[in-house]
């Protein structure tokens, strides 16, 4: 049946050019005739050459296989270099056979106004099937003529947009068109575009494909449901952050389901799509890029393991190496089922990508050895550690020898075997840390500056805040207690906090270990906090549920606020706008043997508190949280 209606179509289509044709023949060859150039004979010989022709090139060039109502500009090339081939092949023939001669540019006009006139009749007819389904008095006449010329085989309902979401575009872009083209031209297309919204002066009042582009200010309730809109989607990527914002809440504050529209491009490979806003996108920050084509070379054809590279941070580090062609990447953790994740996940991206996985603990030097030995890696990303704020504050000791001597292992090894370069993970929690978790990665911190001042190998720190999707995120709390049906937990009203994505997150890490001399303590410009509660009540709305939020105060050894990371009059610059040296002074090795000796020995004790007042003894920036929540507070 579908050959069949494909077949009927075809011939359909050259019917309607042969009428063109012999339209023009009576017409042209009429007035040559006239003028003496051509008698009937002539004019019969030079119409069945020049139907031969324009046919059987039409026909091999598979002109009438072509499906027009989705025609593109593809299309409309093809048609007109099949002519001018059919049409430069007809005159030499022309021009060698026994039969009255017509001058080439007369030959020419008409092969034009033949070409141009069968592209009229295509071009009317997409542009029929686009804009047939308006329930306009347009829509009815082109419906009308959609039905005349297709046979009535591929009419459009007029009430098949009924079920359809009628959706305003916010955005009369070159990207905000495309989406409404496509809405036009997918007959399966969930939505139908109503009107653009944009603040163009140039665009506002006049129409594009036949939709109206309205001021933002004209873009009231009234107008909108007039227009029965549904949803409203945002078709521009590169909006400002708090005008976007405003215009989420506007809209959604008047009960329309707010989308965005995916457009994906070289530097964000993906798939187009409208979907929901994420709660990345209700962050309301741009995704900072801070790699370079000079980062990506420096990790090429390099040996780098990677520990804990099973982890949210370890693994997408993992992702993100693959892409730089390193010689190996050895991914080092002690958890194997989100290590095997990783591996099955690179090994289907990166074919030719050779990937090693040892199931080790940092806490293990004798393990350590071996596979340090095995390897010889040339870069070592250390980002193993335990870093859950509540657990560690019960499980002290557990936390001091994964963090502080588990790192400790690492950078000896590294020694041992003449590493280039070891980078590692901070976080904002060690800036005058107020738990065991900041307190032992501000002393992991401590190691490695101490450590670079040997000068084998080339040491750095890189501190990030709060990492959107990780396994300690509130995010994935939050959605959780959503889809339980409430209520959602937050300790303090007033908490704000410093959020970025993983891919971030990662790419300063890489970036800045990739840069660094010796010793350097980096830190971001992570833009402006958010706070806590305002993101539960984002993704509430989100959710599209009605879900209590509720304060549960302060856990153990939380902040309300974690300091700024960037004080640009105290920090040092480097060549990334982005990213920044805390002038931090380190340590000698003596002076970080005698704390952790100390810290050794009441691991010893096997007693939490006793180990936490040690960690408050030899870490005087550690502070009673209730002190610095005062201070900070004031």
């Amino acid at each position: 049946m579908k050959d069949k209606i494909q077949s009927n179509n075809s011939l359909r289509l050259q019917l309607y050019d042969s009428i063109i044709f012999l339209t023009l023949v009576l017409v042209i060859f009429a007035y040559y005739r006239g003028g003496g150039a051509l008698d009937t004979r002539g004019i019969i010989e030079q119409s069945l050459l020049c139907l031969l022709f324009i046919g059987s090139f039409r026909y091999f060039g598979k002109i009438y296989h072509q499906v027009w109502r989705y025609g593109g500009i593809k299309c409309y090339i093809r048609l007109i270099m099949v002519d001018s081939t059919a049409f430069l092949l007809y005159m030499f023939v022309e021009y060698n056979i026994p039969i009255q001669k017509i001058s080439f540019v007369k030959m020419l006009a008409f092969f034009s106004v033949f070409t141009l006139s069968t592209l009229s009749m295509r071009m009317c007819y997409r542009y029929a099937y686009k804009y047939g389904s308006q329930n306009t008095k347009l829509g009815v006449a082109l419906r009308w003529a959609i039905d005349f010329m297709s046979g009535g085989q591929v009419s459009t309902e007029p009430d098949a947009n009924h079920s359809k979401i009628k959706t305003a575009i916010i955005g009369a872009g070159q990207i905000g068109v495309e989406l409404a083209e496509d809405l036009w031209t997918n007959p399966n297309a969930q939505y139908i575009p109503r009107c653009f919204i944009d603040n163009d002066p140039k665009k506002v009042g006049r129409d594009i494909h036949g939709i109206l582009v309205y001021e933002e200010s004209e873009a009231t309730f009234e107008m909108l449901h007039k227009h029965h809109i549904q949803e409203v989607v945002f078709a521009v990527p590169n909006m400002d952050n708090d005008k976007k914002k405003e215009l989420y809440g506007y809209y959604k504050q008047a009960g329309f389901k707010v989308q965005i529209f995916d457009y994906p491009d070289f530097h964000s490979p993906g798939k187009r799509q409208i979907r929901d806003f994420s709660i990345e996108d209700l962050l309301f920050r741009k995704p900072i890029e801070c790699m370079d084509p000079k980062v990506k070379e420096y990790y090429r054809n390099k040996v780098i393991l990677i520990t804990g590279g099973g982890g949210s941070i370890g693994s997408e580090l993992c992702r993100q190496i693959a892409k730089m062609e390193p010689k190996q990447l050895i991914i080092l953790d002690v958890y194997e089922n989100t290590t095997y994740d990783i591996q099955q996940e690179l090994i289907s991206k990166h074919k030719n990508l050779d990937i090693q996985i040892e199931i080790s603990s940092i806490t293990d030097k004798e393990s350590l050895d071996k596979v340090f030995n095995q390897y010889k890696p040339e870069i070592v990303i250390h980002a193993a550690a335990h870093k859950h704020v509540p657990l560690m504050e019960k499980n002290v000791i557990e936390a001091v020898k994964n963090n502080v001597f588990g790192t400790l292992n690492v950078v000896d090894t590294c020694e041992k075997y003449k590493v280039q370069r070891f980078m590692m993970v901070s976080t904002d929690k060690a800036v005058n840390p107020t738990n065991v978790m900041g307190a032992t990665k501000r002393l992991c911190e401590m190691i490695v500056q101490a450590y670079s001042r040997k000068e084998n190998v080339k040491y750095s720190a890189t501190r990030f805040g709060n990492v959107l999707g990780s396994a300690g995120s509130v995010i994935p709390l939050f959605k959780r207690q959503i889809a339980a049906g409430g209520p959602i937990t937050v300790t303090d009203k007033r908490i704000i906090r410093y959020f970025m994505t993983i891919p971030e997150a990662s790419q300063l890490v890489l970036t800045s270990g990739a840069i660094a001399q010796n010793g350097e303590l980096f830190v971001l410009d992570m833009g402006n906090p958010i706070k806590i509660w305002d993101l539960a009540q984002n993704m509430v709305k989100l959710s599209g549920q009605d879900v209590e939020i509720i304060e549960t105060g302060l856990r153990p050894g939380e902040k309300l606020y974690e300091e700024l990371l960037v004080k640009k009059d105290s920090l040092q610059k480097t060549e990334n706008n982005l990213i920044f040296i805390e002038k931090e002074y380190p340590i000698t090795i003596g002076e970080l043997y005698a704390k952790l000796e100390i810290l050794k020995e009441a691991i010893e004790t096997n007693n939490d508190s006793f180990v936490k007042d040690i960690l408050h003894k030899i870490l005087p920036t550690y502070k009673d949280p209730k002190i610095i929540n005062q201070q900070l507070n004031n």
